[in-house]
């Protein structure tokens, strides 16, 4: 994928796991690096369990995305002492 699929992707995915997480955005380059970050460590995830990470610029990668980043946002909650859902 090229950088700007990646950054439209991580954007996009980055929002969406906020929202989920956050009941808010992070920003725009939060979102962005959350998005990111959640898509190596979603296609990380899902390849232990023997599914395809992210392959190209899809709904199957966004899926990925998305959940990489609920799980980062959900540790750094964890870490920071805060519940995972709290706003």
């Amino acid at each position: 994928m090229s950088i700007v699929a990646w950054i439209v992707l991580g954007l996009i995915s980055g929002f969406i796991a906020s929202k989920v997480v956050n009941h808010s955005g992070e920003g725009t380059l939060m979102d962005i690096v959350l998005g990111i970050v959640g898509a190596v460590v979603g296609g990380f995830l899902f390849h232990l369990v023997g599914a395809t990470g992210v392959d190209g610029f899809n709904i199957w990668s966004m899926f990925v995305a998305v959940v990489g980043a609920i799980v980062v946002l959900s540790v750094k909650h964890a870490l920071m002492g805060r519940g995972p859902l709290a706003h």
